[in-house]
């Protein structure tokens, strides 16, 4: 595994992202950070509609010391269903607020990436994602949807919309319209759009709906969410590796910095769940 690099902690509250291929000038060689908790440690119980079930993620030793020992969501009474939205599971409201209390992350954000974490844990429970992976790359990308005056509203839709810079090679990898500026308004360049910060194409091959609305909406956070989660965990790779973890986040962004930015963040989250 690369050796690891410290670099500012500081969340990118000051400008915007391109998600899914961001600058990639420097990264070449680069080392990336494992995530000491690459699951991160949270005790949360799941609300599904069909029937309750307490779930426990344990969060493992520090990645960098190789890999950490298995720890599987361990349930109590049905297990977890997977596939349909509308049965997406729901973190425990206690859990929420204590969280989002002691992270400052809003609530509305945490729930997404909570639910998104917990649906792959029974769609994929190999990956092993954490939620506060997701949490991570939703500070670095839009301060979980509060960049440049954004906010989340209960519903989960960001506003104003949160719309990146043009990929017209100035300052990230040149990318082509892709979409017909359908989604990012752009006919010309595509943009990443919405909390996480997705790029058209992207979102394309990865877009689900999280909420059980029938909708996929880039804009709405239980859908960005779910759809991060998809797209980390669709190399099927283990995520509690610290490789591994490295490799998924490279797929997101394949920058050094950006990698390091989100594990500072993720890694400071998984102290409070």
């Amino acid at each position: 595994m690369p050796a690891p690099r410290r670099h500012p902690r500081t969340p990118a509250a000051s400008g915007q992202r391109a998600v899914d291929r961001a600058d990639a000038r420097g990264s070449a060689g680069s080392p990336r950070r494992a995530l000491r908790y690459a699951l991160g440690g949270f005790a949360l119980a799941a609300v599904l509609v069909a029937a309750a079930v307490a779930v426990l993620l344990m969060g493992g030793p520090r990645a960098e010391h190789g890999a950490p020992p298995a720890a599987e969501p361990e349930a109590a009474g049905e297990p977890l269903a997977a596939a349909d939205p509308a049965d997406a599971p729901a973190a425990d409201p206690e859990w929420l607020a204590r969280v989002a209390a002691d992270t400052g992350i809003p609530k509305r954000a945490l729930s997404a990436y909570a639910s998104a974490a917990l649906t792959l844990a029974s769609e994929q429970p190999g990956c092993r994602l954490g939620w506060n992976m997701l949490a991570g790359i939703g500070s670095v990308e839009s301060d979980h949807g509060r960049i440049n005056g954004s906010r989340l509203l209960p519903s989960g839709q960001t506003t104003p919309r949160i719309i990146g810079v043009p990929l017209d090679g100035t300052r990230f990898i040149e990318t082509p319209d892709t979409d017909g500026g359908a989604i990012d308004g752009d006919p010309e360049w595509d943009r990443a759009v919405g909390p996480m910060q997705f790029i058209p194409q992207t979102w394309e091959m990865f877009g689900r709906d999280g909420n059980g609305d029938g909708r996929v909406e880039i804009d709405q956070i239980d859908d960005a969410a779910l759809s991060a989660a998809a797209l980390l965990c669709d190399p099927g790779l283990d995520l509690t590796i610290g490789e591994h973890w490295i490799a998924a986040l490279d797929g997101y962004n394949p920058s050094a910095a950006y990698n390091n930015d989100v594990a500072d963040a993720a890694e400071r989250y998984a102290q409070y769940g």
